[in-house]
């Protein structure tokens, strides 16, 4: 395994959900199924929200990773199961990591366009984002169909205009697009937003060891 590939994960974690000002259809809790690319393959990610919480979880080979947030921003943490090597380990950031992580992300600036379609049966409409820290752009399309809490508010994406459905993700300089292709008011299986106790809890240092190092 590959941090490269934790940070692509975290990074949809913190996009998978937004708020939309006008919305036609209001969930409180549920489900968002979610498409992306990690390493060139190809993984569906489910994303469980409740109004103070999130698990966002898939899978990648053999592993199972599930990243746990908070809606306050003050809880963040990646569990990785590995039942064919007997590996389950929760990493828990530190304050300092999580602000550290905040720091790191684009500082977007927004531009609607006159552009519409439909994506995943939503209506959608063409945001372009400009980070101002390198002067990229990039294609949001954004929906005002749902209302979702702020459980995993995006902090770039605050001002996007509505919730994004087809987006790209950032964490500690890695990106990937992702598109959501379901939302669902389906509950979470009990124990979704825990850490069991059969879980090791480590660094994110630890995590990065594990994981083969790097950024």
């Amino acid at each position: 395994m590959n941090i490269k590939f934790f940070n692509v994960a975290l990074g949809i974690v913190l996009t998978a959900t937004t708020i939309s000002a006008s919305a036609q259809k209001t969930y409180t809790s549920g489900v968002i199924t979610v498409n992306t690319s990690m390493q060139g393959n190809a993984v569906e990610a489910k994303s469980y929200f409740t109004p103070d919480s999130l698990a966002l979880s898939f899978t990648a080979g053999p592993a199972t990773i599930k990243v746990l947030k908070d809606v306050k921003n003050t809880f963040f943490a990646v569990l990785v199961d590995v039942p064919v090597a007997s590996i389950k380990k929760a990493a828990i950031y530190t304050p300092a990591e999580i602000e550290a992580q905040n720091d790191a992300y684009p500082k977007l600036t927004f531009a609607p366009t006159t552009e519409t379609k439909q994506i995943s049966g939503f209506n959608c409409k063409k945001v372009v984002a400009t980070d101002t820290k390198t002067s990229k752009t990039y294609d949001i399309w954004v929906t005002n169909d749902v209302s979702i809490p702020a459980s995993a508010l995006a902090p770039y994406y605050t001002a996007a205009g509505g919730f994004p459905i087809q987006y790209t993700s950032f964490n500690q300089g890695q990106s990937a697009d992702v598109t959501v292709t379901s939302i669902a008011d389906t509950k979470a299986p009990a124990g979704t937003f825990a850490i069991s106790a059969d879980f090791d809890k480590i660094s994110l240092d630890d995590l990065k060891a594990m994981s083969g190092g790097g950024n």
